[in-house]
């Protein structure tokens, strides 16, 4: 066993136990690690995207709540390979709990599917923040004018259309298309597949009518509905959703049983200790409880929740061994 998978199973052990403490005394004790500088939220995206605008509402809450000693939360957005560079400025950053990152399935989507070239059981899932719905739309004046319609034009010719993922193929939003596709008789090997690298610009580039479908989770696409602009085919999630996303109909209301579910959280670095990792899940708690967050969340079309470390480690562990499974199954369509 080396030494992060030992640092990590004792960090999981000393929370596990500190929870289990708090919950039969009733009392919670202030961690006495607190931080004594600036943040940095390191953002493995460009400016735009679900992502972005999660980390940015993230930072803000620690501060306006004044969550973090005084400090200020510093977001540094640093796109490309997938989010590798940001994990090794973490990497850099070992024991260093002043640095922030976003937790992300697309990241271990991008492990499993090799395009991103880190291991994420080197890092720390704090928490764990928004459940996130992906969307799948075009414009208002598309010829296609449902999902049913999308996929026939799909079984007779694969390539026909141009499909918008980010940041890259082979991460969630990719898998977020081709598993309903596949399942619905399409070659998702031959899809025509175009990565942006923000939702926020793939959302662009539908507009201008550069592509003609976008894959994207609720923020980057719910604020262009009040337009007319664009016109949402269906909901990857398991039921429908509230509010702009109520009249969407999900894959398995168009008798495909394909859910995909992205979640959208805070990691931090390799060989943080537990009273580090327990400040964060304290701070971040209270940010998930926070009414400006919640509407944040909400009015993006997703959905607030919080899950600490304990049960972000241990989604991290079942994701990459589902992901693994899900990517075998679609084959060269996920490459």
């Amino acid at each position: 066993m080396n030494t992060s998978q030992t640092t990590r199973r004792q960090a999981l052990g000393w929370l596990a136990a500190g929870t289990a403490m708090l919950t039969a005394t009733g009392r919670a004790h202030a961690a006495a690690w607190q931080p004594s500088g600036n943040i940095t939220y390191n953002i493995g995206v460009a400016a735009g995207g679900s992502v972005d605008l999660y980390a940015r509402g993230i930072g803000q809450a620690l501060e306006t709540l004044k969550l973090v000693n005084g400090q200020n939360v510093v977001p540094m957005n640093k796109p490309g390979a997938a989010g590798l560079l940001v994990l090794q400025a973490m990497q850099k950053a070992r024991g260093d709990a002043h640095q922030l990152a976003t937790f992300h399935t697309g990241s271990i989507a991008g492990q499993v599917t090799g395009v991103l070239k880190a291991d994420l059981r080197e890092f720390f899932p704090v928490a764990m923040m928004v459940e996130e719905t992906t969307l799948v739309a075009v414009r208002s004046d598309s010829p296609l004018r449902d999902a049913k319609a999308m996929i026939e034009k799909l079984r007779q010719d694969p390539e026909s259309l141009k499909i918008a993922v980010a940041p890259l193929r082979g991460l969630n939003l990719h898998l977020a298309i081709a598993k309903p596709l596949k399942l619905a008789g399409v070659d998702v090997s031959r899809l025509t597949v175009v990565p942006f690298r923000s939702s926020g610009e793939s959302v662009t580039a539908l507009l201008g009518g550069h592509i003609d479908v976008v894959v994207a989770t609720g923020p980057s696409i719910t604020p262009q509905l009040p337009t007319g602009k664009v016109r949402m085919l269906a909901s990857c999630a398991a039921t429908r959703g509230t509010g702009p996303l109520a009249e969407v109909p999900t894959w398995r209301e168009l008798g495909i049983a394909a859910d995909y579910v992205s979640y959208n959280g805070v990691l931090l670095p390799p060989a943080v200790d537990a009273e580090q990792i327990r400040f964060w899940e304290t701070a971040l708690r209270k940010v998930s409880e926070s009414p400006d967050w919640k509407q944040l969340v909400e009015k993006s079309g997703n959905k607030p929740i919080f899950k600490g470390y304990v049960d972000s480690h241990r989604y991290l562990q079942r994701e990459l061994e589902e992901t693994q499974s899900l990517v075998a199954s679609l084959g060269a369509g996920a490459r």
